[in-house]
């Protein structure tokens, strides 16, 4: 299926790229949630004469991401969890925990944002985790884990 971007897709392409992709990603991915459009010529007519516009949004969208990025780098949120002797967690503190810990600090994050590259984290310590706000913008955070008896 070829399709003309609405929006920056990652690992797929920029704004206005017509790409190919296979049939269900487009119909019950991309189309739906407005970030593509089947690439018919009255589709590329129509986003010829809309581009202008979309790149408005997208810059915009990135202005505000970078925004939020800056006062959101060098940030250190402070989890408690139960921990044992040995500084192991019984649990763990996941992308969720960590989302919500941002929030109560009122930075509205979604969970999916937040990228543990380690997986989730079952020491007591300092670890960096990232927080993808945009496909261009990735800002490092501190999350320090204190345990609790």
């Amino acid at each position: 299926m070829q399709i003309i971007l609405l929006e920056k897709v990652g690992n797929l392409g920029n704004l206005g790229d017509v790409v190919k992709v296979k049939d269900g990603f487009g119909r019950n991915f991309l189309i739906p949630q407005g970030k593509a459009k089947r690439a018919t010529e009255a589709n590329k007519a129509e986003f010829a004469a809309r581009r202008v516009e979309l790149e408005k949004q997208q810059a915009a969208i990135l202005a505000a991401a970078q925004a939020r990025a800056e006062k959101l780098a060098g940030f250190v949120i402070s989890i408690a969890q139960k921990a044992g002797v040995d500084g192991r967690l019984f649990g763990s503190v996941t992308n969720g925990d960590i989302a919500e810990a941002l929030l109560a600090q009122g930075f509205e994050v979604a969970k999916a944002l937040v990228r543990m590259p380690n997986g989730p984290l079952k020491t007591v310590g300092d670890h960096a985790v990232s927080v993808a706000l945009h496909h261009d913008v990735v800002v490092d955070v501190t999350v320090t884990v204190v345990g609790e008896a």
